[in-house]
């Protein structure tokens, strides 16, 4: 399914005018020597981005846990016993407070994730509210909350938002061995909708959920076959959470893991690709070739929703050895 998905005239987040990429193009990225990759996506990255700068999102969980969904590495579906309680859409002051506090921090980006399949119609002035407020402080924001109707999309970005996360997680093929609940195609619909509203896309994925290296050549194809390709994009390393079916995952190599991103740089030239989910377990040095592979953007703070991240003393200190400034 891979290497036919690119010419699925089902998938219209597909543009056939655009320029293409072959799974032959990828699977020839994969075998190059790891110091000839590092230095074409170094190269590449330094025709499009300052050399040494990274910009620094916040992402805050807005509503956690109850997700009807069955995606194999979440402790925030309904379906996996986890230990996470599960709480209400957040009152927007609350949203606003956590907002200040990021951007006091150095965040020039505010994502806001809801646990939902969907958001609810009752919800959505509430979301709006929470959209302008985050703005009038100066702030890109970002939402992820699930599937979006077309008047949902409109209506958010009618309300200003700017950018709208939705994963594709993985390989056409190996999705159904992580989600079932929903389609692959039902994500690329979603991003459609968003495309067509005129917000930005934010779209990308985890390893490290038991696929092999052919599913990892599939995921990064797809993301890069988008017309045009996700303008954020989020590499994420699974972080195993007990109870939930990828609980277990073997973790991807750090090696490994900074071949996606250089390679995820080459076939997206012009997108920000964050080093996402995982860096907490990540040594300096797995991060830093991570920045030199093409990495330049983060999330800032000691959260990402439900799991750990670096606070603001380790980044600063990583940041400062490695002569980087946040954006």
């Amino acid at each position: 399914m891979d290497g036919n998905w690119v010419d699925n005239d089902t998938t219209t987040q597909l543009d056939k005018a655009s320029p293409r990429h072959t799974r032959q193009d990828v699977e020839n990225l994969f075998a190059l020597p790891f110091g000839d990759l590092l230095f074409r996506a170094q190269n590449i990255h330094r025709e499009n981005f300052a050399a040494n700068q990274v910009q620094a999102s916040r992402l805050s969980s807005i509503k956690t846990g109850g997700c009807p969904e069955d995606c194999g590495y979440c402790n925030q579906s309904a379906k996996f016993d986890t230990g996470l309680k599960a709480s209400k859409l957040m009152d927007t002051q609350q949203v606003l407070s956590e907002a200040r506090t990021a951007k006091a921090e150095g965040a020039s980006r505010f994502c806001m994730g809801a646990a939902w399949r969907e958001p609810k119609e009752r919800d959505m002035a509430q979301l709006c509210d929470m959209i302008k407020g985050v703005k009038d402080m100066g702030l890109e924001t970002c939402m992820t909350l699930g599937m979006l109707s077309d008047d949902q999309a409109s209506t958010l970005a009618d309300a200003g938002l700017d950018y709208y996360n939705h994963n594709i997680d993985t390989s056409p093929d190996y999705y159904p061995k992580v989600i079932t609940t929903r389609t692959f195609q039902d994500r690329i619909d979603t991003l459609d909708r968003v495309r067509q509203s005129g917000m930005k896309v934010c779209c990308g994925g985890i390893v490290g959920m038991g696929e092999e290296a052919q599913d990892r050549i599939g995921f990064l194809l797809a993301l890069a076959n988008m017309a045009p390709p996700p303008e954020s994009v989020p590499i994420n390393a699974l972080m195993p959470t007990k109870g939930t079916p990828l609980g277990q995952s073997k973790t991807i190599g750090g090696i490994e893991f900074v071949r996606l991103i250089a390679i995820a740089r080459i076939l997206m030239p012009t997108s920000f690709v964050r080093l996402s989910a995982g860096r907490e377990n990540m040594s300096d040095e797995t991060q830093a070739l991570c920045f030199l592979a093409g990495a330049n953007s983060i999330f800032i703070g000691d959260r990402l929703l439900t799991t750990d991240n670096p606070g603001q003393d380790k980044d600063s200190a990583l940041f400062e050895q490695l002569g980087i400034d946040l954006i």
